[in-house]
């Protein structure tokens, strides 16, 4: 009796610690560290849990603009995160050297290979490792040094424009529905491949997915942008020790397709590089003559070898598949749906098109285009920043850990170690930078603009980020979106399957599009 009695209060006892435990817990997350004075939806005061289940309804970005509506410039979302609606506050917390790291939710977003995360550009929490890293890369990714690359991308828009040509051009009935948003991804994984391998993965050419990459990077995305809202939570799934220990032997599933692929092809390439250094005798870095984003990173390796490890240009390469093929797809998509559901905007950059042929404007007889005729288009330039502006591709906001002597933002006093970050889809909503109904597609708004005005729109778009973080790949999206868009205006004329439907949004981290299913009808010399 004396046993069971004890037994029985010890059990008690332990209930309530757990109990009192957990209340002091909430207490503290909702009152402690100055917070409770930012609104937000109660719950989310006392646990990162709300948020977790905001972003696994898959549209936190609708969310995040209603919030921003109800409370203002500062919303709490957490126990210690904050999301910010404010300009001023942009430039502060991007700004070059100001001391906000990277949130916890990028390590979540590190790929394993062979048991070990693969620090790259975009998910390094390091600032001076990324800082170290990019001036070693950045050159490779200028301008100047992408337009060497229009062959590769021209040789990619060849093949697709060929393949929806042979498969779709005027067909009737469901032979002629295509799926335009895949064939946009298949396009955008395959250009990215060319740049950084010299070869295409072949989604352009099977019209499919090559080894269940797309697949799993989508089912990637989904477990980042939930996990990520409480990331110790990764270290119980995808990277607890189980798993990487079955990755380092390369058992299972446990390494991403992207990097079994990234993998096999620096392989070939060192290969490559150590036959012909060993017949030729020359340095490995004159030995690439394509020069393409794979052959670069090797030179940085040449240069500094115990910074840039061969490990560290596997993740480079597979930074790129994984950054660069979403993006611009998703990007893509916005262009094309947005014009197809606005015929005025579609009648004005066909004309600009139009006019631009019958001046003689446009060099190549193959209907393609060069970088430098396409950024001269100022109506075509202006769709595509007003589709970067109403859909960015990624839909979450870019978390940073505030510096330790905190901040003030929108008039409050942020503490530090607080998690703090602005959302483009919030951002770009903000009618007293992009003008009246920023819920509309209407490229015009970037031509009416003061030559002041559009200096600040230009500022405040977000698509790609800000500061030093700022995706290092922007010029490659934007490259790839003026060329394709008018080759395939000029190819095809193009219209929706069901012009009263409207696509549906995915929003795991990047914002994904369905439902872009359009019919095409190639245009004939007299027509156009």
């Amino acid at each position: 009796m004396i046993i069971e009695t004890a037994i029985s209060s010890a059990r008690n006892f332990a209930v309530w610690g757990v109990v009192a435990f957990l209340s002091i817990y909430l207490f503290i997350n909702r009152y402690g560290g100055g917070f409770s004075r930012i609104p937000g939806p109660w719950l989310a005061s006392f646990t990162d849990l709300w948020r977790l289940f905001v972003v696994w309804g898959r549209r936190p970005d609708a969310t995040h603009i209603a919030l921003h509506e109800k409370h203002g410039p500062l919303v709490r979302t957490g126990p210690r995160t904050v999301l910010v609606n404010d300009l001023d506050a942009v430039k502060k917390i991007y700004a070059l050297n100001a001391g906000f790291v990277k949130s916890g939710f990028y390590s979540v977003q590190m790929t394993v290979a062979k048991g070990r995360r693969l620090h790259g550009m975009f998910n390094t929490t390091d600032e001076k490792f990324h800082a170290k890293l990019r001036r070693a890369v950045s050159n490779a990714y200028a301008m100047s040094t992408l337009v060497k690359f229009e062959p590769l991308v021209d040789s990619t828009t060849t093949e697709f424009l060929a393949q929806l040509e042979r498969r779709y051009a005027n067909r009737r009935g469901e032979d002629g529905d295509c799926d335009f948003g895949t064939w946009l991804q298949f396009y955008a994984f395959d250009v990215i491949g060319e740049l950084t391998y010299s070869t295409r993965l072949g989604f352009v050419e099977r019209g499919g997915d090559v080894d269940h990459i797309i697949r799993d990077l989508e089912w990637l995305s989904s477990y980042i942008a939930v996990v990520g809202q409480m990331p110790f939570l990764d270290l119980l799934f995808l990277k607890n020790p189980i798993r990487m220990l079955l990755s380092k032997y390369e058992i299972g599933k446990s390494t991403s397709s992207v990097a079994i692929f990234a993998r096999k092809h620096v392989a070939e390439r060192l290969l490559r590089r150590a036959q012909e250094k060993y017949n030729d005798d020359k340095p490995a870095s004159s030995l690439e003559g394509s020069r393409d984003f794979l052959s670069r990173f090797f030179e940085a390796h040449d240069k500094d070898p115990e910074f840039i490890t061969e490990e560290s240009v596997l993740a480079l390469t597979v930074g790129n598949m994984f950054a660069g093929s979403d993006t611009t797809a998703i990007s893509l998509r916005a262009i094309f749906y947005h014009l197809l559901k606005n015929p005025t905007t579609m009648r004005a950059l066909l004309q600009e098109i139009l006019d631009k042929d019958a001046a003689g404007y446009f060099s190549r007889s193959d209907g393609l285009v060069t970088w430098d005729e396409a950024r001269n288009m100022p109506y075509l330039s202006a769709v595509i920043k007003e589709g970067l502006r109403i859909h960015p591709a990624v839909g979450l906001a870019l978390e940073r850990i505030v510096p330790p002597n905190g901040i003030e933002i929108a008039g409050q006093y942020i503490p530090g170690g607080t998690n703090v970050g602005c959302s483009a889809w919030v951002i770009h909503r903000d009618e007293s930078i992009f003008g009246r109904a920023t819920d509309c597609f209407r490229p015009e708004r970037w031509l009416e603009a003061s030559d002041a005005r559009r200096t600040e729109m230009n500022n405040a778009l977000f698509s790609f980020g800000a500061g030093a973080r700022s995706c290092i790949g922007k010029n490659i999206s934007l490259l790839e979106m003026h060329k394709l868009v008018p080759a395939v205006l000029r190819k095809f004329r193009i219209e929706l399957v069901d012009p009263s439907a409207e696509w549906q949004l995915h929003n795991a981290w990047f914002v994904k599009q369905s439902g872009l299913r359009v019919r095409l009808s190639v245009i004939r010399n007299s027509e156009s």
